[in-house]
């Protein structure tokens, strides 16, 4: 039986760890299996992505229960990462749904994500150093950018779970909302992603990205570059005639 569920409804794909008895803690087989299903989202014709797990946690981290024969650094490069970069690299935004503990890989999943709603019971923790383990996920790479060098030495080397309220006032996460409204939020949220104009989501993502690696001259003549291509796409000549007419635009991704 499979570990992840796949589900395309209309414009949203929902991915689903679905090992809740083992509080959806991913071994090397369920990594596989989600790097591809991000795989499939990225290339279906759903407008949005929402990544969550089953029952009461997001995802417990690693399976570091069981010992494994392959080399750890070739799994990470064949799996882990191509995973991470799906969710950053997709064209279209991704929203993690994170309820219960989010702890160690987990956490960098929901990280990876463009959005993260959380609900108030959601929890939060790079717990590597805890096992004596370097992390994975690109938590190297996103904490520093998102919390800046200390805070992200801090609590990389204590190991420390951080509550949906903590997260929320660090700027980790987006919202937190009460359980019974968590599948509200994330419907709001799904809508309004999913009406937005595709290459315009797809743009920003990519330049985002780009920002990281680049100055601001570059990026300036990013933003130059494909602006013009927004201003040719049907999307744009939609956009103005709903302005001009006072209507809600139906973009296309054209």
């Amino acid at each position: 039986m499979s570990k992840i569920l796949f589900e395309q409804q209309g414009r949203v794909t929902r991915v689903t760890i679905n090992e809740p008895e083992k509080r959806n803690a991913i071994t090397r087989a369920i990594a596989a299996e989600l790097r591809d299903a991000m795989a499939q989202a990225a290339s279906d014709t759903s407008r949005v992505v929402v990544l969550t797990g089953a029952g009461d946690f997001f995802c417990s981290g690693g399976d570091v229960s069981t010992s494994h024969s392959e080399d750890v650094s070739q799994y990470i490069r064949k799996v882990v990462n191509p995973l991470i970069l799906s969710i950053r690299e997709m064209k279209k935004p991704v929203i993690a749904r994170v309820h219960g503990p989010a702890m160690g890989l987990g956490c960098n999943l929901a990280l990876a994500c463009d959005i993260i709603i959380a609900s108030a019971e959601a929890q939060f923790g790079q717990i590597f150093v805890r096992v004596a383990l370097m992390p994975e996920g690109g938590s190297t790479f996103l904490l520093p950018r998102m919390l800046g060098h200390a805070r992200a030495f801090e609590w990389l080397t204590t190991g420390n779970a951080i509550d949906a309220k903590a997260a929320l006032d660090m700027g980790l996460i987006n919202s937190v909302v009460p359980f019974k409204k968590l599948d509200a939020g994330i419907e709001e949220t799904c809508e309004r992603l999913a009406s937005a104009p595709p290459l315009v989501i797809a743009g920003l993502k990519k330049a985002l990205a780009y920002s990281a690696s680049h100055t601001l001259a570059e990026c300036l003549e990013y933003e130059a570059v494909h602006q013009k291509e927004c201003l040719e796409s049907e999307d744009f000549q939609e956009g103005r005639a709903a302005f001009i007419a006072k209507r809600k635009p139906e973009f296309k991704g054209r």
